[in-house]
């Protein structure tokens, strides 16, 4: 059976789910799986982010989503590396989706989600938070514990989980080598 379990919604429009998902998480696979019982088509937005340094490149953040969420037929992964906002416009998108795990995440995507509406007016932000045995992770604390070896299986996707397992070996031994 699939992380995403089917239920009943009518869906409504197109919504932009945008993040650096370095990695992609359980907690954004639920955001993304529920949402998309929620809109008639889903984008996740892959962020490019490189003042963040990710662990994972663009193309290889946007084939993990693809990977994950290849079975979503409303659902597409798309890199970006643009404003938020123009990004929305060109996908014909009027509503941003974000996460919010814990009170701390509250003030910046409140300051985001401000900033975007003045922008463009006729954005609107909308929150979901991610189911509660995942209101914990965050992918900066998972590559954390990969860095130093330690299990992530529960808080990713197996194939996740080997990914990060490769590129933290990866990255210890080029270290070594230095």
């Amino acid at each position: 059976m699939s992380f995403c379990a089917s239920s009943a919604v009518l869906p409504q429009g197109k919504v932009v789910y945008a993040g650096t998902f370095d990695p992609f998480t359980r907690g954004h696979e639920d955001i993304v799986c529920r949402s998309a019982r929620l809109f008639d088509r889903v984008i996740v937005a892959v962020a490019a982010s490189e003042h963040k340094s990710p662990f994972f490149s663009l193309d290889e953040r946007v084939a993990m989503g693809k990977m994950l969420f290849g079975d979503l037929a409303n659902v597409d992964v798309m890199g970006f590396s643009t404003l938020l906002v123009d990004f929305a416009k060109a996908q014909g998108a009027h509503v941003s989706l974000r996460g919010l795990r814990a009170a701390s995440d509250f003030e910046y995507e409140f300051q985001l989600a401000g900033m975007n509406r003045q922008l463009w007016p006729e954005m609107e932000t909308i929150f979901l938070t991610p189911a509660d045995q995942y209101m914990f992770v965050s992918a900066s604390m998972v590559r954390e514990i990969a860095r130093f070896g330690g299990d992530v299986s529960r808080f990713v996707d197996p194939r996740v989980a080997e990914q990060l397992r490769q590129r933290s070996a990866k990255k210890t031994t080029t270290a070594k080598n230095a």
